[in-house]
């Protein structure tokens, strides 16, 4: 059976700082000793994400570039699930040294917890 495409597009991504500040400032906040997500409704429609992955807190490049390909394609396969609202991932030094399954058990947990929260609202 085939799978139905789920592209991750420009559109679908926070661009600029106002777009970031919008969402810390009025934001419903999930945490784990991975990841800080902060969300808020968009009026649009579909999710929108945004990604904070700190050099201080990650570390070089490589490490950096893994944590945030991870955070998309796991965003892309779950975007299906996931209401009208803008994303912001920050990573936090629990996912520094965690292999990628952690990671990614750590991130579905989330977007559950999302789906769940604006559902419940």
């Amino acid at each position: 059976m085939h799978t139905p495409a789920r592209p991750f597009t420009p559109a679908q991504r926070l661009h600029n700082k106002s777009d970031f500040d919008r969402v810390y400032k009025d934001a419903r906040r999930f945490a784990d000793a991975m990841f800080a997500i902060f969300i808020r409704p968009n009026g649009g429609p579909a999710a929108r994400l945004g990604l904070s992955v700190a050099a201080k807190i990650i570390g070089g490049a490589v490490r950096r570039n893994r944590i945030k390909r991870l955070v998309r394609e796991s965003f892309r396969l779950h975007q299906h699930e996931l209401p009208a609202v803008d994303i912001v991932v920050n990573a936090r030094h629990g996912a520094r040294d965690a292999d990628n399954p952690a990671i990614v058990r750590s991130l579905e947990k989330h977007w559950r917890a999302v789906s769940k929260s604006c559902a419940s609202s």
